[in-house]
């Protein structure tokens, strides 16, 4: 899958957000805990798929940004 990171990342955000949301509304306490250590471990993981994730490009400072050219002058 090409997008790998961006889907862990989402999972891992749902999972943090929805321990925020549990803890808000006092659910049981070993539910937000495992909630709370598999979050922890998808973090971990997903940062290490971000920075060993084999993404090439051709690309450089010099394109500056797609969206809004150097020589653009219209701001």
């Amino acid at each position: 899958m090409k997008n790998r990171p961006i889907i862990l990342l989402i999972i891992t955000s749902i999972i943090l957000v929805l321990v925020t949301v549990l803890s808000y509304f006092n659910v049981q306490f070993p539910l937000v805990f495992y909630l709370t250590v598999i979050g922890q471990v998808f973090l971990i993981y997903t940062v290490y798929s971000v920075l060993t994730n084999n993404y090439k490009t051709t690309k450089t400072f010099d394109d500056w940004y797609e969206d809004h050219p150097i020589g653009d002058e219209d701001l």
